[in-house]
Formats: structure tokens, C-alpha cells, sequence
């Protein structure tokens, strides 16, 4: 299967209930697990990347992450549980 048609992971930084998830630099945080650091600049992992979802933060996870980095996968999923945030699969 093409990757760009593999099924890809969103966590979004609002909790079931609709309120807002803190610390606000927690996508960040979670992505900075497979970044790099190169040239004063931050690169994320094309595996697990932050980005915005109608004004809130999010980590798209892909599917792949569970192959390569299972126990890493199972810690950002048990995090977003723990916290209940809103998580879907999705193609993308």
C-alpha cells in the first residue's frame, strides 16, 4: 500500500469533554521524541509531526510508528487515554 494512503493517527489537544488540554506545548513535547536538532532549527519526524486543528494543537501519528517504534506508540497512546483526548484515524 502507498504511503500516502496508509492510515494515519490524529490526537487533538481537546479533551473529550470540549475543554482545552495544558501545558500548551504538549504536542511539541510528544514530537520532540524522534526530532532533530540541526542548524538552531527543530525537524520532526515525518512519524510523528505536531500541527493545528481549528485553533488547537494536534500530533499526527502515522500508523508506521507502531511498526518501527512500538513501545514509543504505546506511550503516546496510553498518554492521550490517560488525559481522554479526542483521537481518530483517518487517511490522509
Amino acid at each position: 500500500m502507498p504511503k500516502s494512503h496508509r492510515n494515519k493517527i490524529m490526537i487533538e489537544g481537546i479533551t473529550i469533554d470540549g475543554k482545552i488540554f495544558r501545558p500548551s506545548d504538549w504536542a511539541e513535547r510528544i514530537c520532540g521524541h524522534l526530532s532533530t536538532f540541526k542548524n538552531h532549527r527543530i525537524y520532526y519526524s515525518p512519524l510523528l509531526k505536531p500541527c493545528y486543528k481549528e485553533g488547537h494543537r494536534c500530533v499526527v501519528v502515522a500508523f508506521e510508528l507502531k511498526e518501527k517504534f512500538p513501545e514509543l506508540f504505546e506511550h503516546i497512546m496510553d498518554f492521550a487515554k490517560v488525559n481522554k483526548l479526542v483521537i481518530t484515524t483517518k487517511e490522509i
